[in-house]
């Protein structure tokens, strides 16, 4: 019975490793990219909404204080709900959430934009981690 139990497992890692392991890369990458694109966009917010140097500062840094501050907690949320559950409402509202980057006017809403990304973001990486490390629920 150990072994039948065994190849069960075996197999249900092969098709998770198979069919969710390319769709975590992927949006891995799209994150990276996200991240990245706030430097580029630095070079046009400075110049056409007079962002300086310490606006364009403070903001990234608000995005990793959420970052860091609701990740533990993401996690909790993780094993209450289902990985499939917690990493649609991710990818959802942080590509609302990216969207309303088109519509910043002003450092106030440069500010709010990127804590609310940064809440949006805050456990992809640690819950995914800790659910496929755990193999729970």
């Amino acid at each position: 019975m150990n072994s039948a139990a065994a190849q069960v497992s075996l197999r249900a890692r092969r098709h998770i490793a198979c069919r969710l392991l390319p769709l975590i890369f992927f949006l891995y990458l799209l994150q990276i990219i996200d991240r990245f694109n706030v430097s580029f966009a630095a070079l046009r917010m400075k110049s056409e909404l007079g962002f300086s140097d310490s606006v364009y500062g403070f903001g990234v840094s608000l995005f990793n204080l959420t970052y860091l501050a609701f990740g533990i907690p993401g996690v909790i949320l993780v094993e209450r709900w289902s990985a499939r559950k917690w990493i649609s409402r991710i990818v959802v509202s942080w590509g609302l959430i990216t969207l309303l980057t088109a519509f910043i006017q002003s450092a106030n809403h440069f500010y709010a934009v990127r804590l609310l990304l940064g809440v949006a973001e805050a456990s992809f990486f640690p819950g995914i981690a800790i659910y496929s490390l755990t193999g729970s629920r």
